[in-house]
């Protein structure tokens, strides 16, 4: 464990914050959210995401010690599992992840807000994809972003590596909520409540439902809306 990553348990929620000076995330990072999301739903309903800085994340932080990357493309492809691990892991979370953004949402950053399951940004935060000005295609990003917004958002966003703003975030479909900085834990907080309130069959029902269907045929979405339904709505969590 690293002092980079800070996970506590507060109740049924498990919280995640990020605690880099600068922001960025290490691989070392990536690797320790990724256990955090695979492992909350064994003591958590929900897992909140957020960063002690001013900041959110300002992208991936390359380890001073990897040394120089190997030459040949085959021999590099572990350098980037830490950070496809994370995206998938964020995916395959058992419980809800709810993201608070503040400040600066770059790169990694952006990948990361736009895979949470509701995410509140503040109005102040902003948001864009700079891998192109460093000569580096972001296909990174792209994996996470594909099927969190359309295709003209993604490809404007990788060509000019410009800032949005949240309220253009929230049109593109990657936030769900804009809120003023100053009402920004209050509305987080309410939500949290509200969220916990829900029977947990039903809450991990849909997530998972969301997380499966689109890669099925109509015919396989349908029936597995029918099946989960039945088990879900019959579980004796759902009657208290």
């Amino acid at each position: 464990m690293t002092n980079e990553l800070i996970i506590e348990q507060n109740g049924r929620i498990l919280e995640a914050t990020l605690n880099r000076e600068d922001n960025a995330c290490s691989d070392a990072m990536a690797a320790e959210l990724s256990a955090a999301m695979l492992s909350a739903h064994e003591t958590s309903d929900m897992v909140l995401l957020r960063s002690s800085g001013p900041d959110f994340c300002t992208g991936r932080a390359r380890n001073k010690d990897a040394g120089k990357p190997e030459s040949e493309a085959y021999k590099r492809r572990p350098e980037y599992d830490s950070i496809f691990n994370c995206y998938k892991a964020i995916r395959n979370s058992q419980v809800p992840v709810v993201g608070v953004i503040e400040g600066r949402c770059m790169g990694f950053g952006t990948a990361v807000a736009s895979l949470c399951d509701v995410s509140f940004a503040s109005s102040t935060a902003t948001f864009n994809i700079p891998e192109i000005e460093h000569n580096v295609m972001p296909t990174m990003v792209m994996s996470a972003l594909y099927d969190r917004i359309n295709r003209n958002a993604i490809l404007w966003m990788t060509y000019t590596a410009q800032f949005i703003d949240a309220e253009r975030a929230l049109s593109y479909g990657f936030i769900s909520q804009v809120v003023n900085a100053d009402k920004l834990n209050s509305e987080v907080e309410k939500f949290c409540q509200i969220l916990l309130s829900r029977p947990r069959p039903a809450i991990l029902g849909l997530k998972e439902y969301l997380h499966v269907a689109p890669n099925m045929d109509e015919l396989g979405a349908i029936d597995y809306a029918r099946a989960l339904h039945s088990m879900v709505n019959t579980a004796s969590d759902m009657k208290k």
